[in-house]
């Protein structure tokens, strides 16, 4: 009879008991899906879509010079790069900091920001310095008949390569 009355003692749960488990299980759960959530965002790039457009000029754009543009709107400055082996790549030129308009230094050949001395590489759009939190947006480009370059969208800090 003594082992019964332990037995039925052990199966009960008060509700101290109950509310602690249940209050570790939850922080188990919500930890776990933050951190699911954190790894699946970090492999996607938000990319948005815009008309496409063509970048007037960038057939005369020589390797290792730049043009600016807008893109998607005539609000929205951006940027086209020619690399020095001939690769076109488009960023938007608003900083990733505070929005401040980059430009590009020719003699240092990176983006720079007026407002905070925030450093880009114009290759990747990498921060290489300064407080930006972000890479630069990266504009897709699209090459069509022959030489015509056209920006077909937008990936908001990403350097992925081109669409």
């Amino acid at each position: 009879m003594k082992t019964e009355e332990i037995l039925k003692r052990g199966s009960e749960i008060t509700r101290r008991i109950f509310c602690n488990r249940m209050l570790l299980t939850s922080v188990g759960v919500g930890l776990a899906a933050n951190n699911l959530r954190g790894e699946t965002a970090k492999e996607q790039t938000p990319a948005l879509a815009y008309p496409p457009l063509k970048v007037a000029g960038a057939e005369r754009v020589m390797p290792s010079s730049f043009l600016y543009f807008s893109y998607p709107t005539a609000n929205d400055p951006a940027v086209l790069v020619r690399a020095h082996d001939g690769e076109y790549l488009a960023y938007s030129r608003k900083c990733a900091h505070l929005g401040c308009s980059v430009d590009f230094d020719s003699e240092r050949r990176c983006f720079k920001c007026p407002c905070h001395q925030g450093v880009y590489d114009p290759r990747t759009g990498y921060v290489m310095y300064g407080p930006p939190p972000r890479p630069l947006d990266q504009i897709m480009l699209q090459m069509r008949a022959g030489s015509e370059v056209w920006a077909v969208g937008k990936r908001i800090g990403s350097t992925n390569s081109n669409a």
